[in-house]
Parts: C-alpha cells; sequence; structure tokens
C-alpha cells in the first residue's frame, strides 16, 4: 500500500547500481562460483571466459545459469503470432518509425566548402531485448527502429531464451522481424553483452549495444565502457506524477500501479498538495491491487521505492519533480501547458491525462529507452543520433590557411607546445 509522506524522503535517490545486495543474491553466486564473489566479480569471469572461448563459454554460462542446454545460439525461423497481435505490433512500429523519421540527422557543408559534417550510420548495432518473467517485444520495436531509421547496416539481436526449452517466444520473432533485425540469438545476461561486445565464432562482434537489462547486464555493460559504444547504464524504471486536485484519482493509481509491476525496485511516485487527491489514490490503489496479476511484484515496488509526496503547493511538486529527474514525469493537472516549460529533466514528458506513460511503452511514437536514476539531468531518450557517427570536416584553401596559421601558432607557444607551433609556422 502506498504511504503517504509529509517530506521528500522518497526523493533520496539511491545508486543506479548499488552495492549492497541481498544475501540470497550473494548466496545463489556462491553456488555458481564454488566460492564467494561479489556481482561485479561475477561479471569479470563470465566476460573474460567468453572473450577466451566463445561459444563453448556461451553455451556453459547458459547451462550454468539458466539451466538450459543450447544447441543452436541462432534462431533460425519465425514462428507463427496472433494476426490481430501481428497488427498491433504493425501499427506501433509505423508511429515510432514515423517519429523518428522527424528527427534531423544531416550532413552539411558550407558554401565554399571549406567546412562541415558528415553524418554516418554505424555499422552493426546489438539490442538486448529482457527476458525475465515476460517477454518485451516492445523493447526490441523501440530500440531497433530508430537505429533502422538512421540507416544502421546491421542490427542483431539478444535475448534470454525461454524455459525449459530455450525457445525465444515468437512474439519477440515477429517484432524483430517487423524491425528489420537480421538475426535473434537466444543469449541472456552477462554472457549476451560479452558476446555482442567480443564477438564469438555465431555471434558478430557490434560497434555499441543499446537496451535496457538486469542488474548483471549493467554490470557487464559498465564493464565494457569503452570497447564498445553503449546507450548508458539503465536502472529500475521510474515514473513520478504531479497531480492537483483536478486529477481522477482512478487514473492516477492505474499509472503509479503499472509502473511498479515491472520490478520490485521499480519507482513510482505521487507529488501532490492534495491530501484529498492522495488518500483517493491511495485507496485506489489498493482496490485495483487485487485484481491484478503481478501484484506481489507491486507490492514490493510501493514498499522500497514509491509512495506519495504531499508538497504545499503545485509549484513545489513541479520543482521536486525536476530535481528527481524521472525516466517519465507525468503532468496530470489541470492546465500541463502552464508548468511545461519548468521541466527541464526529464526522459518523457506526458502532458495531461490522457497522455498517460502505458501509451508511451508502446504506441505513442517516441522510444520508451529513457534515463534513469536522475541521468535525465543529462541524457536523452534513445533516438537516431544514437546510431550515427558525425565526422567534422575541414577543407581549407591556402589563402585560409595563411589566415589561421599564426594564430594556431601563437595559441600553440601560449601552451608550450613547440611542435604544433612549428607545424602552424611551416605553413605562415
Amino acid at each position: 500500500m502506498l504511504k503517504i509522506h509529509a517530506d521528500t524522503t522518497l526523493l533520496n535517490r539511491k545508486p543506479l547500481v548499488a552495492d549492497d545486495y541481498p544475501p540470497a543474491l550473494l548466496a545463489s553466486l556462491e553456488r555458481l562460483f564454488g566460492e564467494a564473489v561479489t556481482p561485479n566479480e561475477a561479471v569479470a569471469r563470465i566476460l573474460a571466459d567468453v572473450r577466451a572461448r566463445g561459444d563453448a563459454a556461451l553455451r556453459d554460462w547458459t547451462e550454468r545459469i539458466d539451466g538450459i542446454h543450447l544447441k543452436d545460439l541462432f534462431v533460425e525461423s519465425v514462428q507463427s503470432v496472433d494476426p490481430n497481435l501481428l497488427a498491433d505490433l504493425q501499427f506501433a512500429a509505423d508511429r515510432i518509425r514515423a517519429f523518428h523519421e522527424q528527427q534531423p540527422i544531416r550532413s552539411w557543408q558550407t558554401a565554399d566548402g571549406t567546412l562541415g559534417q558528415r553524418v554516418t550510420p554505424l555499422k552493426r548495432v546489438g539490442i538486448y531485448v529482457p527476458g525475465g518473467s515476460a517477454p518485451l517485444p516492445s523493447s526490441l520495436l523501440m530500440s531497433a527502429i530508430p537505429a533502422r531509421v538512421a540507416g544502421v547496416q546491421e542490427i542483431i539481436v539478444c535475448t534470454p531464451p525461454g524455459k525449459p526449452s530455450g525457445d525465444v517466444p515468437p512474439v519477440i520473432l515477429a517484432a524483430a522481424h517487423i524491425s528489420g533485425v537480421e538475426k535473434v540469438f537466444r543469449l541472456g545476461g552477462a554472457q549476451a553483452i560479452a558476446a555482442m561486445t567480443f564477438g564469438t565464432e555465431s555471434v558478430p562482434r557490434v560497434d555499441k549495444i543499446v537496451g535496457p537489462g538486469n542488474l548483471f547486464v549493467t554490470l557487464a555493460k559498465q564493464q565494457v565502457f569503452g570497447l564498445v559504444g553503449l546507450d548508458g547504464l539503465a536502472g529500475p524504471t521510474e515514473t513520478v506524477v504531479v497531480a492537483d486536485d483536478s486529477a481522477n484519482a482512478a487514473w492516477v493509481a492505474a499509472d503509479l500501479l503499472a509502473q511498479a509491476e515491472h520490478d520490485p525496485l521499480a519507482t513510482a511516485i505521487l507529488l501532490t498538495p492534495s491530501r484529498k487527491l492522495a488518500e483517493a489514490v491511495q485507496v485506489e490503489a489498493a482496490h485495483q491491487l487485487e485484481s491484478l496479476s503481478r501484484a506481489d511484484i507491486i507490492a514490493l515496488s510501493l514498499a522500497n521505492r514509491s509512495g506519495i509526496v504531499l508538497t504545499p503547493d503545485l509549484a513545489t511538486a513541479v520543482r521536486l519533480a525536476d530535481e528527481f529527474a524521472p525516466e517519465h514525469l507525468c503532468l496530470s493537472v489541470e492546465n500541463p501547458s502552464q508548468w511545461a516549460d519548468q521541466i527541464a529533466s526529464a526522459g518523457g514528458l506526458f502532458m495531461g491525462e490522457r497522455s498517460f506513460e502505458v501509451l508511451g511503452d508502446y504506441v505513442a511514437g517516441p522510444s520508451h529507452v529513457m534515463p534513469t536514476g536522475g541521468t535525465a539531468r543529462f541524457a536523452s531518450p534513445l533516438n537516431v543520433l544514437d546510431f550515427v557517427r558525425l565526422t567534422s570536416l575541414i577543407s581549407l584553401d591556402a589563402a585560409t590557411a595563411s589566415i589561421l596559421s599564426p594564430v594556431a601558432a601563437r595559441l600553440a607557444r601560449a601552451e608550450s607546445l613547440t611542435a604544433h607551433e612549428n607545424a602552424a609556422l611551416l605553413r605562415t
């Protein structure tokens, strides 16, 4: 059940990757490795083994961790999917594509051809699609389609094999086909990140890895940073709802519960100056929770990192939401446009109760892969610019170079870089 707080305790963030791991997790790692290891150490060992032994290590770790013996890492064929579901996936894909086609990525050059910028798509991108307790075809669409719009030549996907068969859910394969993905591999966890980073006999090495994952995926991405491009480190998902008396309590409660069902560590926070609304949302949340299939996960999320904060006024609620810099920020207020300009830090800004966050998860258009853990202060949602390189073009004629060279030489001398100075003076 949600708890009403009179202060901002709920807004004190925990780090994206914590170091106070649950005893049960540490015990499971000790059983797996035969000795006490931290999650970071476990990931480092998996990465090193995959780098050294390739496919053999991928099969070994999949069997040890997931209990699945894989004959083939590569998924050969697309299985049948309900036609109505296929139509819905295509509908979502069309909206995602249309949105990202509006994002500007262009090469340019000055009229005299002396300076410019060249935009080049990445050659090969790897997408991690979480499996866990439920397949997430939406995450595949939201990652692959911006890459395809950007012009990426080859897209591969790694997703955990389903238990006990090792099969990949047909809905994932259908989403991959719609998105133009070339290959899907039955791989999850740190071993999947290792395969895409280093390359193996079966899995090609990629230029960049995108997509959220669990603790071990995030730790693996953290450790391979610099060897491969990354979209960021995804922490638990989060939503902050700012609401006033005009908000529909049942809708607000539903939005909070929808976020909470992702993960026991998910964050779902309501900021409101209205005690009446806060109490109504609390009642609604308890009532709706009774009929939801993932009620146990939701209950843990609500107890861990979620709740209601009563604020002195709406302006304070908006300010606190902006300071929190959430992945999703929902303005369930009478006049959302009045407050939108005061929000600078949010992955996605959902304006009004008809623009609710679940639509953003599936069909609104922008990618739902958004910055978490306060990184919205400096990071952006996944977009076409994540899948291109910008190359600066310099093509100066002799006259221009002769004007610039003395200035460059003097600046180099100020930095005591005499070789730089000499290279410039030789052109004067």
